[in-house]
Parts: structure tokens; sequence; C-alpha cells
């Protein structure tokens, strides 16, 4: 009996060690793969690196505009219906959105002409809108740009390859051509992967912004019919 236990046991830890030498063999596998890429990996993992950085800068910027109390604008409505106008100021001011700014806006404008307060309003609508925005075209650049950067190294290994098999004349050894065809597969595959990445993110975020926009848009909507309700 004790025997099996030590046999289970023995077992259990080459199992163990049999599956941890088996990913330090994929992780090296990987990395002296994506080192056969040649020089063209070097823009691929840039452009990854710079897409993850927008992508996690966008995200946290949307979450925070997008984030709304329920009674926020019931408030503000009460206090401007009552003339609280500094505690509607204030309210506006501590809510950190872009709704928020807006409104901010609009109120300090109360009691000048109808359009001046609405132009106030859209100027920081803009503002706040390419706040969001910001970053988002060199996401939509870098879903385009590293697939085409991909298909470049696949051109230049494959002219490796003819280079190597036009040197070797009859003895040609696959050994040699494969680095070619190395350089070639693993730019395309790195670069399409972070384009799908770049393009997904991008779309995923864009959307997210429309949602915000649309929401600032019905804000000031409501705010400009507030003042034009009559006394």
């Amino acid at each position: 009996m004790l025997l099996d236990i030590v046999q289970v046991n023995n077992l259990a830890d080459s199992t163990a060690k049999s599956a941890e030498e088996a990913a330090v063999m994929v992780k090296m596998d990987l990395l002296d793969m994506a080192m056969k890429g040649g020089w063209i990996m070097i823009p691929i993992l840039i452009l990854l690196l710079v897409g993850i950085y927008l992508t996690v800068d966008r995200y946290l910027t949307i979450k925070k505009a997008a984030k709304q109390d329920s009674k926020f604008m019931a408030n503000v409505k009460d206090m401007v219906a009552s003339g609280n106008i500094m505690g509607a100021k204030t309210l506006c001011a501590n809510n950190g959105t872009p709704i928020g700014r807006m409104l901010e806006k609009g109120i300090s404008r109360i009691g000048k002409p109808m359009k001046n307060i609405e132009v106030a309003i859209e100027n920081v609508g803009k503002l706040e809108i390419y706040r969001l925005e910001k970053g988002m075209a060199t996401l939509a650049t870098i879903s385009g740009a590293a697939p085409m950067i991909g298909f470049l190294g696949t051109v230049t290994g494959m002219i490796r390859v003819f280079f190597d098999m036009a040197a070797q004349g009859n003895n040609i050894d696959i050994t040699l051509l494969s680095n070619g065809m190395y350089e070639a597969m693993v730019t395309t595959v790195s670069g399409l992967i972070v384009g799908i990445f770049a393009y997904m993110s991008h779309n995923l975020l864009a959307a997210s912004i429309e949602k915000v926009i649309h929401r600032m848009e019905a804000a000031a909507v409501d705010f400009i019919d507030l003042l034009q309700e009559p006394a």
C-alpha cells in the first residue's frame, strides 16, 4: 500500500514537471518564432503597445464620462426652477462628467439671451466630444497599418527566399529557405492579430462614445426646454 502511494506521488510530480517544462518550451517557441520575423516585428510590436495603451486609456475615460446619477438631472431642474442657481451650478461642477460641465456652462449663462446659452452649451459639448475621441484616429490607423506592415514582411521574406534559392543554385537547402518563410508567415500573422485587435477596440469604443454623446444631447435638450418653460 505504501509503495502504491509513493508511486502515485512520483507520477504526480513527474506529470507536474512535464507540464511545467512544456509551458516553458511553448513560451520559448513563441519567442523564437517572433524573433524569426525579423526587423518588421519591431514596428508591429510598437503598434501593439500603442494600441493597448489607447484602448485602456479610452476605456477608462469613457467609463468615467458614462457614469450617471439617475437623480442628477431632476435635482438640477428643481434647483433651477426654484431659483437656486448657485446650488445647481455647484451640483454640476461636482458631477465630474461631460453632462455636468455642459450644464454648468449653461447655468452660468442664465439671464442672457437663449441663443447665447445654446451656443455656450454647444461649444462645451464639442470640447467634451473631442476629449472622448482623442486617440481614436490613431487606433483606426493602427487597425489598417499593422496588417499592411505584416504584408510588407511577407514580401521581404519571399524576396529573401528567392535570393537564397538563387545563391544556392542546384544545392538548395530547405533549412536555409525556412528563415525567409518564417519571416513571411510570422510577420503576416502578427500584423493581422494587431490589426484585428485595434479594429475591434476602435469599433467598441466608438459605440460607447456614441452612447455618451446621445446622453449629452438629451441632457442639453432637457435643460433648454426647462429654460423655455413659462414662469
